[in-house]
C-alpha cells in the first residue's frame, strides 16, 4: 500500500516547558482534503507550521511524497516550499501592492515570470475566485473581508501547487460568506488535484472541506476518519467539540 502523500509521524513540538505537540500522527493521501479541527491552543497552527519549516519539531519525521523534510535546507527547502500553496487567516495581503500583484507574488518571486505574464494568470485566478478585472489595480485596502479572502486564494492557487494548506480559511466572515469561501476552495482544490490539509475550528467548514477529518487535543490527535463518519465517531472528544458542549473530557481553559 502506497504512502501517503503527507506524512507525520510521532512530531513533537515544545517551546520552553510548554509541550505543544506530543506526538502528532496523521497522513493525507494524495488529491484528498484533510481538516485538522481542535480548540485554541490544541497544537492546529503549530502543527501547521511545522510542516511548513516555519517551525522545527524536536522529534519526529514530516515527510512529503515519501521525501523527508525536517532538516532540508538551501535549494532542496526552496524547492519543497515551491510545490506548497498557501492561504493564511487573514488572507495576509500585502497592502502596499495591488491586488494582481498580490496574486501574482508567487510567480514573480519564486518562479521569475515577466509581470506582464504573471497579470494575465492573476487575473484568470482572480475570475476562478469570482472577481472581476476592475479590480486587479486597486488596493488590497479597498476590498471586503469576504473579497480579501479570494484574493487570498487565488494568490494560493496561482502556482498550481501540488499541496495547498488553509489556516482558519472561514474565521471573521459571516455564515454566508464562509459558506462562499468554502464552495470556492472546494471548486478549486478539485480544478488542481491538490492534496490539502485545512486547520479550522469552524465545523460547517470542516465538513464542506474535508474528505477526512482529525482532531487533535492536547498536542495528540484523538481521532481521524472520513469526514462523513464524524457524526458517529464515538469519540467522547469529537462529540463534545463538534456539538459545543462544556461537559465531557475536554478541559475548558478560562
Amino acid at each position: 500500500m502506497a504512502e501517503p502523500h503527507i506524512v507525520l509521524e510521532n512530531v513533537h513540538k515544545s517551546f520552553g516547558p510548554k509541550h505543544v505537540l506530543r506526538g502528532v500522527n496523521v497522513g493525507v493521501g494524495k488529491g484528498r482534503s484533510l481538516v485538522v479541527i481542535g480548540g485554541s491552543g490544541s497544537g492546529k497552527s503549530v502543527t501547521l507550521k511545522c510542516i511548513l519549516g516555519l517551525l522545527h519539531p524536536e522529534k519526529g519525521s514530516i515527510r512529503v511524497g515519501g521525501q523527508e523534510i525536517l532538516g532540508l535546507q538551501g535549494q532542496a527547502l526552496d524547492e519543497m516550499m515551491g510545490r506548497f500553496g498557501m492561504l493564511f487567516q487573514g488572507a495576509a495581503l500585502f497592502d502596499s501592492l495591488s491586488v494582481w500583484r498580490n496574486v501574482a507574488f508567487g510567480l514573480i518571486q519564486g518562479k521569475k515570470m515577466k509581470p506582464s505574464d504573471a497579470r494575465a494568470i492573476a487575473i484568470d485566478k482572480l475570475a476562478e475566485v469570482g472577481l472581476g478585472a476592475e479590480l486587479a489595480d486597486i488596493s488590497p485596502a479597498e476590498l471586503s473581508g469576504g473579497m480579501r479572502k479570494r484574493v487570498g486564494l487565488a494568490r494560493a492557487i496561482a502556482p498550481e501547487p501540488e499541496i495547498i494548506f488553509f489556516d482558519e480559511p472561514t474565521t471573521g466572515l459571516d455564515p454566508i460568506m464562509g459558506d462562499v469561501i468554502n464552495n470556492l476552495i472546494v471548486d478549486s482544490v478539485k480544478r488542481l488535484g491538490a492534496t490539502t490539509i485545512t486547520i479550522t475550528h469552524d465545523m460547517a467548514s470542516a465538513r464542506k472541506i474535508g474528505d477526512d477529518i482529525a482532531m487533535i487535543y492536547k498536542g495528540k490527535i484523538v481521532w481521524c476518519g472520513p469526514a462523513d463518519e464524524i457524526d458517529r465517531s464515538n469519540n467522547p472528544y469529537v462529540d463534545q467539540f463538534i456539538h459545543g458542549r462544556e461537559e465531557g473530557p475536554i478541559e475548558i481553559e478560562l
